[in-house]
């Protein structure tokens, strides 16, 4: 009977080990497709970024086929390593309409605001760091409204190559101070501030498009901060009957951003850059050009407090000062 006992304890042990077992080599993608006609793993991207393991040890690589998906994408803090590929940049487009001073929806009434603020209106927020996205179009299609985001980047090493980020007032939206990130072969519109935040990032052979007559850039860069937005090799083109354009204006005190080596179209402004509307930022704020082209480059009518950097300075804006070596395979050429 005793040896009867222990067999029955011996099995159930097993059990309950074989089920831990189980538990802990439960298996992950670590790639999926996302297709709106069910040809992939999931029609959602948000679905099929939920179904990737948290901290993944392996990398994870989702494709999004062509279609156009009504989300408002999140990807995660725990989500990192990632890359996002598109079927083709023009074809494969994220697109919300989220804007400033919506009303939130009846589900979520649980909100601390009843309308939503600036930051609320992204259509995809990345999180997590050593993100990577390529190949597709993100756009917030509110319209002209006020503040509509359609990228905010807060993770760090972040990079985005041959894509199109399409909006007006406030486009994207480079989050978080500690955050640095890579734009490559991008076209980027917008109207007012179409590229604002603290965070340090490379725009490398972009297109700029300005829609109307006002400003692009509204940098909020921490006063520690050595970069903010570096420029290089870019251009800043314009819609049709615009024509007054400012390259900048500090959303805060220390913005600083650099041109480097760009194509600067008429619709740039003589002056350049604007202070906000305060002489006290022209003391703080650091905007400087070099070797650029085009009829707006022309530098002798630029803000008195504005700078042409020398080739020795300029040589310090390269990718991987700016970025660090974690750039180094996106700016191969």
């Amino acid at each position: 009977m005793k040896n009867a006992r222990w067999l029955i304890f011996g099995l159930i042990l097993m059990t309950v080990h074989a089920i831990g077992q189980n538990k802990t080599s439960k298996s992950y993608p670590v790639k999926l497709t996302v297709a709106t006609d069910g040809s992939g793993d999931y029609r959602s991207i948000n679905e099929a970024l939920q179904a990737f393991r948290g901290y993944s040890p392996a990398p994870l690589t989702l494709f999004i086929k062509n279609g156009t998906y009504q989300e408002k994408v999140i990807v995660p803090h725990w989500l990192c390593n990632l890359t996002i590929t598109g079927e083709s940049r023009d074809q494969t487009i994220i697109a919300y309409n989220d804007h400033a001073g919506k009303s939130w929806p009846a589900d979520r009434s649980d909100r601390y605001r009843k309308v939503m603020g600036t930051f609320d209106t992204y259509t995809m927020l990345i999180l997590g760091n050593d993100v990577r996205i390529e190949g597709l179009t993100i756009q917030n299609a509110a319209g002209r409204v006020g503040q509509a985001i359609a990228l905010h980047v807060e993770g760090d090493r972040f990079s985005i190559d041959s894509c199109a980020i399409l909006g007006n007032q406030d486009t994207l939206f480079t989050g978080n101070d500690s955050s640095r990130q890579l734009y490559t072969n991008c076209l980027i519109t917008g109207t007012t501030d179409f590229v604002f935040g603290p965070a340090t990032a490379l725009f490398l052979n972009c297109e700029v498009r300005s829609l109307a007559d006002s400003y692009i850039t509204a940098a909020s860069t921490r006063a520690a901060g050595k970069f903010g937005y570096v420029f290089l090799g870019c251009r800043f083109t314009a819609a049709e009957g615009v024509g007054k354009v400012w390259l900048g204006r500090p959303w805060r005190a220390n913005a600083r951003v650099v041109v480097i080596r760009s194509e600067l179209g008429g619709h740039i402004r003589p002056e350049g850059w604007h202070n906000w509307d305060d002489p006290e930022n022209e003391k703080t704020a650091f905007y400087a050009e070099y070797k650029n082209e085009g009829p707006g480059s022309g530098r002798q009518q630029r803000v008195a407090w504005s700078l042409t950097l020398s080739r020795k300075e300029a040589a310090g804006y390269s990718p991987l000062h700016v970025l660090g070596d974690w750039a180094e395979p996106f700016v191969r050429h």
